[in-house]
C-alpha cells in the first residue's frame, strides 16, 4: 500500500482556494451569499483547528475525565440545537431531550464497546470520542425531526384528537397515528443513506479512514457498524422524545392543551 500523503500547512491554502472561487460565482450570479459562505469559511478553519489541538490534548492524557467532558459538552449543543427546531414553548423539551439523546446514545456506545470494538479501556479516546460524536449528531437530528413534527402535528390536528378523546380514547390512543408518523419521520434520512451507501456514496468515516491508508474491508467494516448504530440510536431516541413530548400535551384531566 502507499504511503500515506499527509496534508502541510502550506496545502490548505489551495483547499481555502476552492472557496474563494465560490464567492466569487456568488457575487457573479449575483446569489448574496457571499458573506454567509465567508463566515462559514472562517468558522470551519477556526472550530476545526480548535478541535484538532485539543483532541490531540485528550488523546494524550488519555484519561477518561477529559474524554466525558467532550461528550458532554457535544451532548448539551445537540440537546439545544434539537430543542431550538421543536419549540422553546412546550414545557420541559430540555430535560426530555437531553435524556432521551444521552440514553440513546449511552446504551449504543456500551453495547459497541463490549461486544463489538472491545478496546482495551472503555474510555479510550480513540474510539469513544468519534463514534459518540457521530452517534450523538444523528440522534440531535433524529429527536429534531420527530419532535418537530409530532408538536406541529398536534397542534394543526387538535379538533381530530379532541373528538378521539370525547369518544373514549386516551390521549395516547388520540395521538398514536401522529407519533408512528414523527418516528418515521425522525429515520427517513438514515434509512435513506443505509439504502445507499457504498452505491451512490461514500460516507466521512470511510472516506476518512480510506485517506489514512486503512484497509478498504476494514474501512468498509467500521462504516457498516456506524451505519447499525445510527440506526438503533436514531429509533430509539425517536421513541423516547416522542413520547415524552406527547405527555405535555396533555394535562392530568387526559385534556389536550396547544402551545
Amino acid at each position: 500500500m502507499d504511503p500515506l500523503i499527509t496534508l502541510e500547512p502550506t496545502d490548505l491554502p489551495w483547499a481555502l482556494g476552492m472557496m474563494a472561487i465560490a464567492i466569487g460565482l456568488s457575487s457573479w450570479q449575483q446569489l448574496g451569499l457571499e458573506l454567509s459562505l465567508a463566515i462559514a469559511t472562517g468558522r470551519t478553519i477556526l472550530q476545526l483547528t480548535v478541535v484538532g489541538y485539543v483532541l490531540a490534548v485528550v488523546f494524550a492524557l488519555d484519561n477518561p475525565i477529559p474524554v466525558l467532558g467532550i461528550l458532554l459538552v457535544m451532548l448539551t449543543i445537540a440537546t439545544i440545537t434539537a430543542r431550538n427546531r421543536i419549540g422553546k414553548k412546550i414545557p420541559r423539551v430540555i430535560p426530555i431531550v437531553f435524556g432521551s439523546i444521552f440514553f440513546s446514545t449511552a446504551l449504543t456506545l456500551i453495547y459497541t464497546n463490549l461486544f463489538i470494538v472491545q478496546p482495551d479501556t472503555w474510555y479510550k479516546p480513540q474510539y469513544l470520542i468519534p463514534l459518540g460524536g457521530i452517534v450523538l449528531g444523528n440522534a440531535m437530528n433524529g429527536a429534531a425531526i420527530a419532535g418537530e413534527r409530532l408538536a406541529s402535528t398536534i397542534n394543526s390536528s387538535s379538533l381530530e384528537i379532541e373528538t378521539h378523546l370525547s369518544l373514549g380514547a386516551t390521549p395516547q390512543q388520540a395521538v398514536a397515528g401522529y407519533r408512528k408518523d414523527a418516528i418515521r419521520a425522525g429515520l427517513i434520512p438514515t434509512l435513506n443513506s443505509m439504502m445507499v451507501v457504498g452505491i451512490v456514496t461514500l460516507p466521512g468515516i470511510i472516506t476518512g479512514q480510506l485517506l489514512s491508508g486503512i484497509d478498504p474491508l476494514n474501512a468498509a467494516s467500521y462504516q457498516i457498524l456506524i451505519m447499525f448504530m445510527l440506526a438503533f440510536t436514531n429509533l430509539i431516541t425517536t421513541l423516547l422524545v416522542t413520547q415524552g413530548l406527547m405527555r405535555q400535551f396533555f394535562n392530568a384531566q387526559a385534556q389536550l392543551r396547544l402551545f
